[in-house]
């Protein structure tokens, strides 16, 4: 964002006069390869192979993109860097275009007679995309569709396609999902290999066919007990503790054998590989495997036999792992639980949950004093808990938003985090401490700049992260700091950057630990019906039971597929997330459609060049733009994380609370504009029109179809917004004439809204 807002700047101030961005000598010969990441504003960056993220990005301005989309791999020249301010970004242009990404792309049809266009629906990608008549495909004006590039886009020519899918209307009930799917390529349907392949596996399991083969052991007279939300199917892990008499506890952690299922190289392996996880959209889940599998012969049900990897753990009354077993078992599940009905028994003691549940109340006791005593070791080890709120969107029978609700971590849930951050540290270590290929969930030291501009907003309040000569942090530095500021005012803020100062959790074939948990070994092994990198770490784990290590010739074939399969398998985890946070984020907007022009309490959660982002209590975010703030000219302070009055030296700070007005909310766009209510001008708010209230329909899509109409030859008549009545010529003219310098304030009202759009 630092970035963005720094060539936002540059490139305004030689637009304004009149001038060109003045580029640096290209050098010669000094190429890089890299992916393309493009802004919604045309300029895009480049992060080149083998180099680090944010601190080696090549900026790209817009003319020379070369005709380059958002995630194509690109051949760039990079310009020299002489001149250049410490921390800024090399700058070069795109030479090659190595391999294109987006093959497919989800849009808004508009026709005319001989050709059409598809108006993409990804702002990043700006063009339209040319369709010849014959390529149609039964498309009408307004169809949402999915074109499938036949022809890149090259010397001033758009890109051509043809429509291969019409998902139907634009604002149908359900379209809006579904294009979000096929704009990450996401189906819930399998090949038809796949699919036979699955309903072939038998739904059963007869236990005395696996008891004692290959070192499967009988687990089914424990009162093993799964915990998941109320509408859960996909069940991968179940539960069971005992208390000792010493302190200590005996905790069993049982997980879907799916490794026994899905056998490497087959029909369901590749495919499980391709998606790489489950997406679990705001109204539905497209799952790895079908759901033969997922719902079915994997699924840990109730009172039915299933195959299970367990890792048993002997639990010290402080929280450690003493001893530990890995090991194939067969479980019959005694009863699922919800999170609900055990916040109920254990939280609120309600009597009627409590006596339909007396059988299990001891194990349940126990679960809730294992969780504390692993709670407070982890935290005593430096583990940071940062509360972030989920937000679930209620919708009706047709798909639309009626509600959102924040949910926040609660004792059911935190219970079955601990016993499995417990199995996956215990299986990291199993298999680090041997030298075995493995595949690792790591989360890496935060980079030191982003220390070092945390321990300046730290000072402010007196506060500092220590950190090693290298620059390097400890964990426990940081939870020291963030706990001394708990409840106090600065709590919010602090928080905030502290999160966004960390990197990005990531699957690798080494160990390099986990920086957020303090933990020097972790992988993922609890849920491989919905995480291929879970059923890759089962399948490990399995080739080296016989012997206790995996044979010599296959370490050195991991060895050089692993570290592939990582990083394919952390790109389709960043997709999953991207996919889930559109149609979380679209029916928000959805929901927030009915309350424009009314007033919210809210929290400024971002800053940035261009103005703030708020947060109000329904979890929903939207953009304070710069441009609304009408009693001064404000300064972006970049280390206080600040706007700042020139004159009357006004501040708005991250975690500052203000008043603000829903002007508009784009379901399009799914944004949200606000501004301050005591601070923007009356002028603003009349932006705020019907058509804003009814739908948010504000990105321009209509105009680029009255467009097709007018080259067509077709006559674009006008109607009463409210009747879909012809006005008469006589009306027309007159209204033409008293409102034209109406008219044209409407239209700079207009483009202001799409400039501040533009800017998120």
């Amino acid at each position: 964002m630092k970035r963005n807002v720094q060539y936002m700047k540059k490139a305004k101030k030689y637009k304004g006069a009149g001038l060109k961005p003045v580029r640096a000598e290209e050098s010669a010969g000094e190429l890089v390869v890299g992916i393309l990441s493009l802004s919604s504003r045309g300029f895009g960056f480049v992060v080149p192979e083998g180099m680090e993220k944010n601190t080696d990005d090549v900026f790209i301005y817009k003319n020379g993109l070369n005709t380059a989309m958002n995630g194509d791999k690109v051949e760039v020249r990079l310009f020299s860097s002489k001149g250049l301010a410490p921390g800024q970004a090399r700058e070069g242009k795109i030479i090659n275009i190595l391999e294109r990404a987006n093959s497919r792309i989800v849009g808004i049809f508009a026709a005319s007679r001989k050709f059409g266009f598809v108006s993409p629906d990804d702002t990043r990608i700006k063009e339209d995309i040319y369709i010849p008549f014959e390529h149609f495909g039964g498309a009408a004006t307004g169809d949402k569709v999915v074109v499938e590039v036949t022809q890149w886009p090259d010397k001033g020519l758009k890109a051509e396609g043809r429509i291969i899918e019409v998902l139907g209307k634009a604002g149908a009930p359900g379209v809006d999902i579904l294009s979000i799917m096929r704009q990450y390529d996401l189906s819930e349907t399998f090949p038809n290999e796949v699919q036979q392949v699955a309903n072939k596996v038998e739904q059963a399991v007869n236990a005395e066919d696996y008891i004692g083969v290959d070192g499967r052991e009988d687990r089914r007279n424990l009162k093993i007990v799964t915990i998941d939300g109320e509408d859960a199917k996909d069940l991968d892990d179940g539960v069971y503790v005992e208390k000792r008499p010493d302190g200590s506890f005996f905790l069993g952690v049982y997980i879907a054998d799916v490794s026994w299922y899905v056998r490497e190289n087959e029909p369901l392996d590749i495919e499980a590989q391709a998606r790489g996880t489950s997406v679990y959209l705001v109204d539905r889940v497209v799952p790895m495997l079908p759901r033969e599998l997922s719902n079915g012969i994997c699924s840990l049900n109730a009172g039915v036999d299933r195959l299970s990897m367990a890792c048993e753990m002997e639990i010290s009354p402080t929280g450690e792992v003493t001893k530990y077993k890995i090991l194939p078992v067969v479980v019959h599940v005694y009863r699922r639980l919800t999170y609900t009905l055990v916040n109920k028994i254990l939280v609120d003691r309600d009597k009627d949950f409590c006596r339909d549940n007396e059988d299990i109340l001891p194990m349940l006791y126990s679960l809730a004093e294992v969780r504390n005593v692993m709670y407070q070791y982890r935290h005593r080890r430096g583990a940071i808990n940062f509360e972030i709120p989920e937000i679930k969107v209620k919708l009706d029978e047709n798909g639309k938003a009626v509600g959102l609700k924040k949910r926040i971590g609660n004792l059911g849930e935190s219970i079955v985090e601990q016993c499995m951050l417990a199995a996956n540290e215990t299986v990291a270590e199993h298999m680090c401490r041997r030298k075995q290929p493995f595949m690792y969930r790591v989360h890496e030291q935060p980079e030191q700049s982003k220390i070092e501009a945390l321990n300046k907003l730290m000072n402010t309040f007196g506060l500092h992260v220590r950190t090693s000569a290298e620059g390097k942090v400890r964990p426990k530095e940081l939870q020291l700091a963030l706990e001394k500021i708990a409840g106090r005012p600065e709590e919010r803020i602090l928080s905030t950057v502290s999160l966004r100062a960390m990197q990005q959790a990531r699957y690798a074939a080494e160990n390099l630990g986990h920086f957020g948990l303090a933990a020097k070994y972790y992988t993922h092994f609890t849920s491989p019906i919905r995480r291929y990198p879970d059923l890759i770490v089962h399948r490990l784990l399995r080739e080296s039971f016989p012997t206790g290590a995996i044979p010599k010739k296959r370490r050195e074939t991991l060895l050089e597929k692993l570290p592939e399969m990582a990083e394919h398998a952390s790109k389709r985890e960043r997709i999953a997330v991207s996919a889930e946070r559109d149609t979380t984020d679209l029916k928000k907007v959805e929901y927030m459609t009915q309350f424009v022009g009314d007033t919210f309490p809210g929290i400024i959660s971002s800053v940035t060049g261009f103005g703030f982002f708020v947060e109000l209590e329904n979890g929903v975010e939207g953009l304070v733009h710069l441009t609304t703030l009408k009693d001064d000219y404000y300064d972006f302070v970049e280390s206080r994380y600040a706007l700042e009055g020139n004159h009357h030296h006004r501040i708005y700070q991250l975690g500052d609370e203000v008043e603000v007005i829903l002007i508009r909310a784009s379901i399009e766009e799914k944004a949200l504009d606000f501004v301050v209510k005591d601070n923007c001008d009356q002028r603003v708010l009349n932006m705020a029109d019907s058509a804003d209230r009814k739908s948010g329909e504000h990105s321009g899509r209509k105009s680029k179809s009255k467009k097709a109409e007018k080259s067509s030859g077709k006559e674009v008549i006008k109607t009463s917004k409210k009747t879909g009545i012809k006005k008469p010529a006589k009306e027309k003219k007159k209204k033409t004439k008293i409102s034209k310098r109406n008219k044209h304030d409407h239209k700079a009202a207009k483009r202001k809204k799409r400039q501040i759009i533009a800017e998120i």
